[in-house]
């Protein structure tokens, strides 16, 4: 691999001795990053670099130019797009909204409409708290009709297609989102079959579902099918997958349906009979009842990084669209597009190319200089704070304590494709800024769809993509340490 500047011929190979809180601990006299990476045994594309945080300059530079999946890196540019868009102080609503009056008696005189403003982090203990606010705003009854609206961003019904359709993490993204769009799917053995059952739960309510249905059938593969089949989400899974039981969480394609099944059974506890819930494609006109909020964006953005939550991702990008734009953006791909504009505009990258905002669509393509090209016009801004500690680890997978090195980062993986990107704070208290990015695009392309969730060998690549991720790090903590 040909190193792209000429940094590393004249870096001094010498070890860094810091004094931690639990004593000395000297890191290794590094080896040349393309004789790390080569040792990495990716056998793909790998592409980093490294610059200096104070002045800018780029200090090493491996295939830095080198466009590649950043995979869930890619949160990190939506976090501050978001946060320049809409403010750390930002919050979402959903609104309960009548389009007619209210009688003495309580009595709605018109529809109800459950309506979105994009929060993805609404849950099920939510909408039973919207209930009750229902019942305290004296609703004792709705004559008209039960209106469910997701239309303040646009509906798609999954992020990437390519992805196998029973995972969780591939939702469909609405104005309306409940439980990161994800219904609860448990199975017990009963009998000679199983007892299965569908729902929308929490840790204090349980609320089943009619729009999302699942039957067992005599097969062993495929596991799960899905057919979008009378305004349901139909799902089959094979019996002989299912042992003595279990759960887990699958995507809802349906979520204004999904939700406002949940919030009909609430507002029935509150005594309120509600009309099944019917998806309105129109904006409601009327007036608001009760409203919920989220918690503030940065709040919001901490989990997202944290958590690596992918529809968190796609609803926070588009709502930052919108605010730009004044409208909503009319796709994901539009909005990710529009995102890309900002990036090139705001933060001086050359050539961003994501097609998403969460980095779940393998078609997104960026540089590891351009990352940190990027991350260097945020350096001054909130995103560092809000990133995820990545803890530097022995050859056994155990936590360093007191290790030299602190970072703060986003990770990314897909199917053998591995990215980290951030911060790095050396011992003398300056500050280095990375990425690096790995894809082996051989052994992905090879993978069926069926195949993508838990691909063979994909947990032994990513294990050394992540330890060639650590050795770069540590290798730049040693050599640029003063």
């Amino acid at each position: 691999m040909a190193l792209t500047t000429p940094a590393l011929a004249n870096a001094p190979l010498r070890s860094l001795k810091p004094v931690g809180r639990g004593g000395e601990r000297p890191l290794p006299t590094p080896e040349s990053a393309a004789t790390i990476i080569d040792k990495a045994r990716l056998d793909g594309q790998v592409g980093c670099a490294v610059a200096r945080s104070a002045d800018g300059a780029l200090l090493e530079s491996v295939e830095g130019a080198e466009a590649l999946p950043p995979a869930s890196c890619a949160k990190a540019l939506t976090a501050a797009y978001a946060l320049d868009a809409l403010g750390a102080d930002y919050r979402f609503e959903t609104q309960l909204i009548t389009t007619g009056v209210i009688s003495e008696q309580g009595v709605v005189k018109g529809d109800l409409v459950l309506a979105g403003g994009g929060d993805p982090t609404l849950d099920t203990d939510g909408l039973a708290t919207l209930a009750r606010q229902l019942k305290a705003a004296g609703v004792t009854a709705v004559e008209g009709r039960f209106l469910v609206w997701g239309g303040s961003l646009p509906f798609s019904p999954m992020i990437d297609a390519a992805q196998p359709d029973h995972v969780g993490y591939n939702p469909a993204i609405s104005g309306l989102n409940l439980n990161f769009n994800r219904v609860h799917f448990e199975w017990k053995r009963s009998g000679n079959g199983y007892a299965v059952t569908m729902d929308a739960r929490s840790a204090a309510h349980r609320p089943k579902v009619r729009m999302a249905r699942m039957a067992v059938e005599a097969r062993s593969v495929p596991v799960y099918t899905y057919a979008d089949r009378g305004g349901r989400d139909d799902w089959t899974v094979a019996r002989g997958a299912l042992g003595n039981g279990g759960a887990r969480w699958l995507p809802v394609r349906k979520p204004e349906l999904y939700a406002g099944e949940v919030f009909e059974a609430f507002a029935r506890s509150q005594g309120i009979s509600l009309k099944a819930p019917e998806v309105s494609d129109v904006a409601p006109d009327g007036v608001v009842l009760t409203r919920l909020e989220s918690a503030p964006l940065d709040e919001i953005l901490r989990d997202m990084l944290r958590f690596s939550t992918n529809l968190t991702a796609e609803v926070v990008g588009q709502q930052a669209t919108r605010a730009r734009l004044g409208r909503a953006p009319e796709s994901l791909k539009a909005s990710a597009d529009a995102m890309n504009d900002w990036a090139r505009t705001s933060l001086g990258m050359d050539r961003p190319a994501l097609v998403d905002h969460s980095g779940l669509g393998d078609a997104s393509r960026i540089s590891a200089q351009d990352m940190v090209t990027g991350l260097l016009a945020l350096k001054d801004t909130p995103l560092k704070s809000l990133m995820k500690p990545f803890p530097m680890r022995d050859s056994e997978r155990r936590i360093i304590e007191n290790h030299p090195l602190s970072v703060q980062a986003k990770t990314g993986t897909l199917n053998f494709v591995s990215g980290l990107a951030g911060f790095v704070d050396l011992p003398n208290g300056e500050e280095l800024v990375f990425a690096v990015f790995s894809a082996n695009f051989d052994r992905r392309n090879a993978l069926s769809k069926a195949q993508r969730e838990r691909p063979d060998g994909g947990r032994t690549w990513n294990r050394r993509a992540k330890a060639l991720q650590q050795a770069l790090i540590e290798r730049w903590g040693a050599v640029y340490v003063g």
